[in-house]
């Protein structure tokens, strides 16, 4: 009879360790993921905008006084002006956090010329500014006109007390023509603005600081810190490359962003030359990207979700698992892929949100490096041809903004995409696109800790034997432990503060410090897993094309699904919270 395959992993009888909690990167993760959160606390919560108290009471009380002037929901231009000063209102604009903002930039964009994405001399800088100021007059006097327009609607509207539908529909529109010709206006005063710079200083700076705050780390995991310290710059450099590829204006507009040349750029040098053991040592994915995934946390604020209300969590709580399990199945039954951890992994990657969702259903079904990579690659991928195609299609097809940006929102992978996709079917769409992408957010802890669950009891269970909790602990990805604290603890946190939270919080510790921290760990996970990555362990998985058939099919449900669950959620069960949006 053949012997039975113990599972790799198991509980001694003492259960859990205490010394689990400075030599695993889970929690490793965990603990230096709060500790840049306590930093960005200390930094910002002292140092708020001058007279941001009377600011904030003013422009709220211009806001009260229009919704009860016009009694409906429309939303006056004096409305918005108040709600841009509010806005306008960051803490990440004060001079300590421009010099922050400096310090964490990663190389800049750039058209015909790599170099401008580490020095912009004062020369080029100028010619930017001199070809600049001619399209930034001409989008001022746009504004100008824009405005006047919209205020002639609003005026008809008022003459009517906004009870005549025809006028405030018009006036909206012309509203709306104002804010988007403000919007560029704005970005040709942030051109015709250029100032030169040399970023090469602050890069070298940067990663300094980053080996020594993650070596610090290492010294109390199973890490040769020395050895860590010697790769770290080679992997950095591996970054700012990426970084610098990734910043063609081109390049970018197509969808393919730094993220996919870290990992295409590490697996080139891993599958030719072959990658160091002195790098491989501090090519630490997980180490890296754990840390990032509990920043995440802190930006995944229920106070945001609340504004979406129920047909956000229907469309993010009961599609996305209802996709993930129908997916694995039909990977298992009718694909029939070998390996169920990248069956999993790639299911939770395309319906969850991507590269966080996968790295956490990794970790809880032990899938290995190349598995997580297939999954991530593919992600990419799809990710760059949807967040062009997907919002082609809604505007083409005349659908509207919060459908749209719901249907965005619960199918493409990527945070940052979501956000772009739905840029084109403006603020509306935007923001439900958004919203969205972090309610399924949410999902990731969820997701993680049914996974581990289920392949404790199912998958890694061998017969006749019982699978203990400690079992399921110990399988459980606890950095997610960090990415849930920190969601709950700045949630509350941004709810009690009211809009002094928006301020001090979402735009001075997140948006000022942790956003761009994580950013730069996501960069350096990827140029991780590229330098880990075998070419001939992956190709045994493409083995007819199974996974890119099982994504296919897995994202063509979720399109159909999310958009089902979209339209009777917010034009047939709770059209009211549409019609306020």
């Amino acid at each position: 009879m053949a012997e039975q395959k113990q599972p790799e992993y198991v509980v001694d009888k003492a259960g859990f360790e205490w010394s689990e909690l400075y030599k695993k990167e889970d929690w490793m993760a965990i603990w230096l993921g709060f500790i840049i959160l306590i930093v960005g606390l200390m930094i910002f919560l002292p140092r708020p905008p001058a007279d941001i108290d009377q600011k904030l009471s003013q422009s709220q009380a211009i806001m009260q006084a229009e919704k009860a002037r016009t009694g409906t929901a429309f939303e006056t231009i004096e409305w918005h002006q108040a709600n841009d000063t509010m806005s306008g209102l960051r803490a990440r604009n004060q001079d300590y956090g421009k010099t922050i903002a400096k310090w964490l930039s990663t190389p800049g964009r750039w058209a015909s010329n790599p170099m401008e994405a580490l020095i912009l001399t004062e020369s080029r800088a100028a010619e930017i500014r001199s070809n600049a100021q001619p399209r930034y007059a001409e989008a001022q006097e746009k504004t100008k006109a824009a405005l006047a327009r919209a205020e002639a609607a609003q005026a008809a509207a008022a003459d009517y007390n906004f009870q005549n539908a025809d006028l405030n529909e018009q006036a909206e529109a012309a509203i709306s023509e104002w804010r988007s010709a403000r919007s560029a206006e704005s970005s040709a005063r942030s051109r015709a603005n250029t100032q030169p710079y040399n970023k090469i200083p602050y890069l070298i700076g940067i990663m300094i600081i980053f080996m020594l705050f993650f070596a610090a780390g290492s010294t109390l995991m199973p890490l040769n810190t020395a050895t860590f310290i010697k790769g770290f710059a080679f992997v950095f450099l591996l970054a700012i490359v990426a970084e610098i590829i990734g910043g063609n204006s081109t390049l970018r507009s197509w969808g393919f962003g730094p993220l996919i040349w870290a990992i295409l750029g590490g697996m080139l040098i891993a599958n030719t030359i072959g990658t160091p053991r002195f790098i491989q040592e501090a090519a630490q994915t997980e180490y890296f990207i754990k840390t990032g995934l509990v920043l995440l946390g802190a930006e995944i604020l229920f106070g945001k979700i609340l504004a979406i209300g129920l047909p956000g969590i229907f469309i993010a709580w009961v599609v996305t698992p209802t996709v993930l399990v129908l997916t694995y199945i039909f990977g298992q039954k009718v694909v029939k892929i070998p390996s169920k951890t990248l069956n999993i992994t790639v299911s939770a990657d395309m319906c969850v949100c991507g590269v966080s969702a996968a790295i956490a259903t990794a970790a809880a079904c032990r899938a290995t490096k190349e598995e997580l990579t297939i999954a991530l690659g593919m992600s990419m991928l799809f990710t760059a041809v949807m967040m062009i195609a997907l919002p082609t299609f809604i505007v083409a097809v005349g659908m509207h903004p919060v459908l749209g940006g719901a249907w965005i929102g619960g199918t493409i992978d990527s945070t940052g995409a979501v956000v772009a996709a739905g840029a084109f079917l403006g603020e509306t769409g935007m923001f439900v696109a958004a919203t969205i992408k972090m309610i399924q957010n949410v999902m990731i802890g969820v997701i993680a800790f049914g996974v581990a669950v289920y392949w404790c009891t199912k998958v890694d269970c061998v017969p006749g034997q019982t699978v203990s909790k400690m079992e399921i602990w110990y399988r459980f990805p606890k950095f997610v432990l960090g990415f849930l604290a920190a969601s709950i603890i700045f949630s509350i946190m941004l709810e009690s503060m009211g809009p002094r939270g928006d301020v001090m919080l979402d735009q001075g510790v997140l948006r000022g410090f942790t956003r761009p921290l994580r950013e730069w760990f996501f960069i350096l996970a990827f140029a991780s897993i590229g330098l880990t990555s075998n070419f001939r362990e992956m190709a045994k998985h493409f083995k007819g094309g199974k996974p890119v058939i099982l994504y296919v099919c897995g994202q063509s449900l979720n399109l159909i699904l999310t958009l089902t669950m979209a339209y009777i959620m917010f034009f047939v069960v709770f059209p009211g919270i549409t019609e306020t949006l």
